[in-house]
């Protein structure tokens, strides 16, 4: 039976995995893309940008999972994700990219703004273009700064993929829910569930590790 359940976990867990890795591969470069539309000179770019970060940020992430991967079917009379564990997963992806992204953008935009202006001056004295200076300067500094709070945003996005279960994709924890009511023939059995928890003990402490060992990499900004 041991083997059983963790057999279905370690199953789950591998889809946790993947909605992790590309939630992060895709919200990191378009977060950057929607603090630069947040803090453009245009003006009804830069308020229909900050109107969607408020949007994504201020409702929760199991509704906008429940209404993009309910609504457009609903409306189109077909579903647009695909049918099975395909299109639940796509639409997870999709929903976490936008969710994640948002709050990215946000943590880019204080970057940015927090290098000194005196140095995107200088830069420009010595007859560097904006894209050196923004690349060359102030990209680099911001990295620094970020880290941390992106740090903090990617062990919740570890937590955040669990949500996804809410449509019926087969993360871990929905793997060890499943063995309450009927798995394998097992029904009834509480500790896979709270098993799931170790997973999660066991990747936050792998991503903390990472992450601290970059933050210590780009010590040379100090």
């Amino acid at each position: 039976m041991f083997l059983t359940v963790v057999g279905a976990l370690n199953q789950g867990f591998l889809q946790t995995l993947k909605l992790f890795t590309v939630t992060l591969l895709g919200a990191i470069p378009l977060g950057l893309v929607v603090s630069f539309g947040s803090m453009s000179r245009f003006t009804p770019l830069r308020w229909l940008t900050r109107a969607l970060i408020w949007v994504i940020r201020g409702t929760p992430l199991m509704l906008q999972l429940i209404i993009l991967y309910y609504i457009p079917g609903k409306l189109l009379g077909f579903s647009p994700w695909g049918t099975g564990e395909s299109g639940r997963f796509l639409a997870s992806a999709i929903a976490f990219i936008i969710n994640y992204a948002c709050y990215f953008s946000e943590i880019y935009r204080g970057g940015i703004q927090g290098v000194p202006a005196g140095q995107q001056e200088a830069g420009l004295v010595l007859g560097m273009t904006r894209r050196e200076i923004f690349f060359k300067i102030t990209l680099l500094q911001m990295i620094k700064r970020i880290v941390p709070p992106m740090s903090n945003e990617v062990i919740t996005l570890v937590k955040d993929t669990s949500l996804a279960r809410i449509i019926s994709f087969q993360e871990v924890i929905w793997a060890g829910q499943a063995f309450l009511k009927t798995s394998h023939g097992y029904s009834g059995l509480l500790w896979p569930l709270f098993f799931t928890g170790v997973y999660y003990l066991v990747f936050n402490g792998v991503v903390t590790l990472l992450l601290s060992r970059l933050e210590r990499r780009l010590d040379y900004f100090k």
